[in-house]
C-alpha cells in the first residue's frame, strides 16, 4: 500500500498559514499575551501573605471555615517552597486558557444539545481532540505564535475544550423533557427556555465541565513549559532535563497543591450557584461541631470582609509592596539542557544583571530554541555547535540569525565507556552488543549528536544490532552513574567540554572513520538585529573565550556542588577567577 504523505500535507498547511496568517496570529498573540502578562502581574504584585488570605476568604465563603484554613496553609506551603511567583504565573496561564476554552466550549455544547446533526458531527471531532497526544498541539502553536506563554495558552485551550462541550451537552440533555414541554406550552420562546429552564437545571453538570476544563488546563500548562511558558511548567521541565530530584519534588508539590485548591473551589462554586445543591448543603451542615467548621458567611458578609481586609492591608503597607518591577534593558537568553550551556548562561546572567540588564532565561529544546531565535522571541543563545551538531537548525534559520562569534574551539562529540572497558574505539563495539545490553544510551531526541549517531556512526561502524535510546542529558548521566556504581558496561553519547570526564571514571572512544566529523566550535548566536539592539553586549561576546581549565570548574560548581542554586556556583567561580571576570565585560 502506498504511503500517505500526511506529514508533508500538514507541514505545507502550517507553512501556508504561518506565511499568510501572520496578521491574525500577531493580533491573537498581542491579546492573549497581554491578558496573561496583565493577570500574572496582578497575582504576583501583592505579597504572598495578602493574596493567600484573600483566596482563603473566598474558599471560606465557598466551602467553609476548615476549607479556608487549609487553603491558606496550602498557599503558604507553596510560598515556603520558593514556588510562589511560578505558581501565580501558572495560575494566570490556567485562568486565561480555561476562560478561552469555556467561551468556545459552552456555546458549542449548547448547540450540540439543541441541534442533533451538529452534535453527531462534533462528537468524532471531540474524540480526535481528546485522544491526540498533548505534545502535538505545541508543534503548530510554536510555528504560529513563537515561544513563550501564547503558544502554551493556545495549545492548552484547544486541549481543554472537549470536556466543556461534552458536559454542557450532557447537562442540557438531562433536563426533564416534561419541564421543557411545560415551558413551551405556556408560550415561552426557545431562547428563554434555554436561559430560564435548561441552563439553570443543567448548571451542576456544566460546572463539572468547568472543573474538568481547569484541571486539564493545569496539566497542559505544565507541558507547555517545554516551549518557554513561564511558571511551574518551566520549573518541572528544568528539573527533569537536569535530573534535579529536589527541584522536581518542590515544583511538583506546588502543582499538586494548586490543583487541589482549584479543584475544590470550582467544585464548591457549582454548589453555590445551583439552588437545589445549595439548599441540600445548608441542611447537611446544621448542628454539631461540623457546622462550625463548615460555616460559610453570607455573600454580603464575605464581600465586606474582603474589602475590609484589603483596606487594612493597604493602610498597613501589606498590599502593593510586591512585584520587582525590574529595571534595565530586557534581554531573553535561551538555553538547552546541556551542562556547558547552563553554566555559561548562568555566568552571563550574573554579569549582565550586574550591568543593569533585566535578564530572562528560557530553557527549551534545540528545535524550538532555534525557531525562537528566528522569530525574535529569544535574543541570545550561547551554545550553538557548528558546523555539524546544530547544522540542520542553523541552516534552516541562518537568514534570521546573527553569528556573534566562537567562544570555545575544541568541542567534540564521542561515544564513551567505562575507563576499564576493553573497548578503545567505536569499531571495538562491533559484535559486542550483548555486553552493552544492545543499546547506546542517548540524550534529547532533538540534539544534533543523536542524528549523527543514528545516521552516521551506527551504520558506518556496522552497529545495526545496537539501539540508540532517546532520553535526556540528565537521564543519560543517571544511567551512567548507576553503571559506574554497579560496574556494568555501558555506552553513552557524550561530548567535550563536559564535567562527566572528571566526575566519572570514563573514557571517550576513538573515531577512526571520523564519523562524528572534525572538531566542533561553540558559537554565540543572536537574533536578527542583535548587534544593533545590544551593541555593547555584542562587543563583549565577540571577545569572549573559555578554556577547559576555566569551563570545567564552572560546570562542576553550577551542575554539582550548587545544583539547586546555580547563582551561588557562579559566585564562587567568579571569586576564583577574578581576572577572567574582569575581561568578560571590559
Amino acid at each position: 500500500m502506498p504511503r500517505i504523505p500526511l506529514g508533508n500535507w500538514v507541514t505545507d498547511a502550517v507553512d501556508f498559514l504561518t506565511k499568510h496568517g501572520k496578521p491574525v496570529f500577531s493580533a491573537v498573540s498581542d491579546v492573549v499575551g497581554g491578558l496573561v502578562h496583565g493577570l500574572s502581574h496582578v497575582l504576583t504584585a501583592p505579597p504572598s501573605l495578602a493574596l493567600a488570605a484573600l483566596v482563603a476568604m473566598l474558599c471560606w465563603w465557598l466551602r467553609g471555615l476548615l476549607a479556608g484554613v487549609l487553603t491558606f496553609v496550602g498557599l503558604m506551603v507553596i510560598d515556603a517552597l520558593g514556588q510562589w511567583n511560578a505558581a501565580m504565573e501558572t495560575l494566570a496561564l490556567v485562568l486565561v486558557a480555561s476562560l478561552a476554552a469555556l467561551v468556545v466550549g459552552i456555546p458549542l455544547g449548547i448547540l450540540s444539545a439543541r441541534v442533533p446533526s451538529f452534535g453527531a458531527v462534533a462528537r468524532p471531532v471531540l474524540d480526535f481532540m481528546q485522544t491526540m497526544p498533548a505534545f502535538v498541539y505545541l508543534i503548530p502553536a510554536i510555528s504560529f505564535f513563537g515561544l513563550g506563554e501564547v503558544p502554551g495558552v493556545v495549545a492548552t485551550m484547544i486541549f481543554s475544550i472537549p470536556p466543556g462541550v461534552r458536559l454542557t451537552e450532557l447537562g442540557i440533555k438531562q433536563v426533564d423533557k416534561e419541564m421543557v414541554e411545560a415551558a413551551e406550552a405556556f408560550g415561552t420562546p426557545p431562547s428563554r427556555v434555554l436561559t430560564r429552564v435548561q441552563l439553570p437545571l443543567a448548571l451542576p453538570t456544566i460546572m463539572t465541565g468547568v472543573n474538568q476544563v481547569i484541571m486539564l488546563s493545569l496539566s497542559m500548562v505544565v507541558i507547555a513549559g517545554m516551549v518557554g511558558a513561564e511558571g511551574l511548567g518551566a520549573n518541572v521541565f528544568g528539573a527533569i532535563t537536569q535530573y534535579n530530584l529536589g527541584a522536581g519534588a518542590e515544583s511538583g508539590l506546588a502543582v499538586v497543591l494548586l490543583a487541589i485548591i482549584l479543584d475544590r473551589m470550582t467544585g464548591a462554586l457549582g454548589q453555590r450557584l445551583a439552588p437545589a445543591a445549595r439548599r441540600h448543603a445548608e441542611r447537611a451542615m446544621q448542628g454539631g461541631v461540623l457546622s462550625v467548621l463548615r460555616y460559610r458567611p453570607r455573600p454580603a458578609l464575605a464581600l465586606s470582609g474582603v474589602v475590609v481586609f484589603v483596606l487594612l492591608a493597604a493602610t498597613l503597607g501589606v498590599v502593593g509592596s510586591g512585584g520587582s518591577g525590574g529595571k534595565g534593558k530586557p534581554i531573553t537568553i535561551g538555553y538547552i539542557p546541556w551542562d556547558e550551556d547552563i553554566a555559561v548562561t548562568q555566568l552571563w546572567k550574573s554579569q549582565l544583571e550586574k550591568k543593569g540588564y533585566q535578564v530572562t532565561l528560557k530553557q527549551v529544546d534545540a528545535g524550538p530554541l532555534f525557531a525562537g531565535l528566528g522569530q525574535g522571541d529569544i535574543d541570545l543563545f550561547l551554545d550553538a555547535w557548528l558546523p555539524a551538531t546544530h547544522a540542520d537548525y542553523y541552516n534552516r534559520y541562518k537568514d534570521k540569525i546573527t553569528d556573534i562569534g566562537i567562544w570555545y574551539k575544541n568541542a567534540s562529540m564521542q561515544l564513551a565507556v567505562l575507563k576499564d572497558d576493553p573497548a578503545n574505539s567505536v569499531a571495538d563495539l562491533k559484535g559486542q552488543s550483548a555486553r552493552y545490553k544492545g543499546r547506546v544510551v542517548g540524550i534529547e531526541p532533538g540534539a544534533g549528536e543523536m542524528k549523527i549517531v543514528k545516521n552516521k556512526v551506527l551504520p558506518g561502524y556496522g552497529l545495526g544490532d545496537y539501539k540508540l535510546v532517546e532520553s535526556s542529558t540528565a537521564a543519560m548521566l543517571a544511567e551512567l552513574n548507576r553503571s559506574v556504581q554497579s560496574k556494568q558496561p555501558i555506552v553513552v553519547t557524550l561530548w567535550k567540554p563536559h564535567w562527566a570526564y572528571t566526575g566519572f571514571p570514563i573514557k571517550p572512544l576513538a573515531d577512526p572513520q571520523n564519523a562524528f566529523g572534525s572538531a566542533e566550535k561553540i558559537h554565540a548566536l543572536g537574533r536578527q538585529g542583535f548587534a544593533k539592539d545590544f551593541p555593547q553586549l555584542n562587543g563583549w561576546l565577540k571577545k569572549f573565550t573559555m578554556s577547559d581549565a576555566d569551563l570545567f570548574p564552572l560546570e562542576d560548581l553550577v551542575m554539582n556542588k550548587y545544583k539547586d542554586k546555580p547563582e551561588q556556583g557562579v559566585a564562587e567561580w567568579e571569586k576564583q577567577h577574578p581576572d577572567l571576570v574582569k575581561k568578560l565585560t571590559s
